[in-house]
């Protein structure tokens, strides 16, 4: 008598493309950001033009590099929001060491990108030696950040916002890097579009094709459960917060060299733009469920929804209106394709 065969592994059996594609948890972002731009291509008539698309990948872009980080530690189980006055401070680092030093601005560059992750890496060890939630430890550093930002301008710079840096040592090379711009006939494509995709490419990678991607979704699904098995989860988050830092060194960067100063005030509230881009391209509140490229395209539909309203020719009081509804319809589709997803799986 011949032995039973024994039984299949499932985990190697054939999944098919439909399953594949509804257990993506940027679908739901992508059938949205499709109904956003047939609706614009109708309701405004310059919304398809070339120099109009170029504007939404702009406003995208400043979006999409922040939401690409934070969408990594939104999957990790966590929050930030001193992200968006990240941006400034380390734009305000840079600017001031410049000037007060009279030094080459790539020297105080340097020392914002320093200061910028000294600031990550505070709040991702202030949360593992608490234990408060990451609400907490960054609504604190927020508050600081404000008033720092605020009180440091004024008593260096006198007023609100920085000086010049415009004729200094090194800010041609500078601007190129963090602020250049390409001209291909009526089309004007800024450097932050290329930082922006080369950040997606990278966290994808990292999310799905290194172990350090598998310890993240592992802290998200549960902390505790993840230390049993041997996942790092201080170093995971205090180098998820650290990654918010460098890409808000990034942001910041393009700033102070667009515009050669910078207003203290600037960037209270984006944090918020951050994270409703991250959920509407599928990340979950609760953590373990996301991918980086939904992140980008959460960014690329607030692109679209900010400039094709004004494009409309609506009032822009409505934007946030628009913005929140997009919030919510993204949510309840995200939760509505992932319970598909696990019924057919």
């Amino acid at each position: 008598m011949s032995a039973a065969a024994p039984p299949a592994d499932e985990r190697l059996a054939p999944v098919s493309p439909v399953r594949r594609l509804l257990g993506r948890p940027e679908l739901g972002a992508v059938v949205g950001a499709a109904a956003v731009f047939v609706f614009f291509s109708f309701a405004a008539d310059s919304f398809l033009k070339a120099s109009s698309l170029s504007t939404v990948l702009y406003s995208a872009s400043t979006i999409g590099i922040m939401a690409v980080p934070v969408a990594l530690l939104m999957i990790g189980g966590e929050f930030d929001l001193s992200a968006g006055v990240m941006v400034t401070t380390s734009a305000l680092f840079s600017s001031m060491f410049s000037y007060q030093m009279t030094a080459n601005v790539w020297v105080g560059v340097g020392v914002s990108l320093l200061v910028t992750l000294a600031l990550g890496f505070f709040n991702g060890f202030m949360l593992t030696r608490t234990k408060l939630p990451s609400f907490i430890i960054t609504l604190g550093t927020f508050l600081m950040l404000t008033g720092l930002n605020l009180g440091f301008t004024k008593l260096i710079s006198g007023t609100v916002s920085t000086k010049t840096i415009a004729d200094m040592e090194g800010f041609p090379s500078a601007r190129a890097l963090f602020a250049s711009q390409w001209n291909v006939g009526s089309v004007t494509l800024k450097v932050t579009i290329l930082w922006w995709l080369a950040l997606v490419a990278v966290a994808t990678w990292i999310l799905l094709r290194t172990r350090a991607g598998n310890w993240i979704f592992a802290v998200g699904g549960g902390a505790d459960a993840a230390r049993a098995t041997g996942v790092p989860v201080v170093k995971t988050r205090i180098g998820l917060y650290m990654g918010v830092a460098l890409c808000a060194w990034i942001s910041g960067q393009h700033i102070l060299f667009s515009f050669d100063v910078v207003q203290s005030g600037e960037g209270v509230g984006n944090e918020f733009l951050y994270i409703i881009a991250a959920v509407i391209g599928g990340c979950l509140m609760t953590g373990g469920y996301g991918s980086a490229i939904g992140s980008a395209v959460g960014a690329f539909i607030f692109g679209m929804a900010s400039n094709g309203i004004v494009y409309a020719q609506w009032n822009p009081d409505w934007f946030k209106f628009f913005l929140g509804a997009m919030l919510l319809l993204a949510t309840l589709l995200n939760a509505w394709v992932r319970k598909r997803a696990e019924a057919r799986s």
